[in-house]
């Protein structure tokens, strides 16, 4: 499979399912921790929404300043794992 041409693409959309996937069972722990009420409720909207704003600042300055790449693949690869880790890091924290 490494000689066909969009190997790279096949890999960044599997990439891209994960992410979903991970990402879907993130929403689903907050949505639990929001349901469940408590004293922390609030803290965690305010931290769901102010990371998302601040990864989109993070992605934008790379955009920039040329740190996704010099190609499609390779910036959609760097969006992919930028994201992946703030998932990962949240799933870790919530579960």
């Amino acid at each position: 499979m490494n000689n066909w041409p969009y190997a790279g693409w096949a890999r960044a959309g599997w990439d891209a399912w994960a992410l979903g996937v991970e990402a879907s069972a993130v929403i689903g722990l907050r949505v639990a921790k929001m349901a469940a009420g408590g004293p922390g409720v609030g803290s965690e909207a305010y931290l769901m929404v102010s990371e998302k704003m601040l990864s989109a600042l993070e992605l934008q300055s790379a955009l920039v300043t040329g740190r996704l790449g010099d190609s499609p693949l390779a910036g959609t690869n760097k969006v992919l794992r930028h994201y992946r880790r703030k998932v990962k890091a949240n799933r870790k924290r919530l579960g």
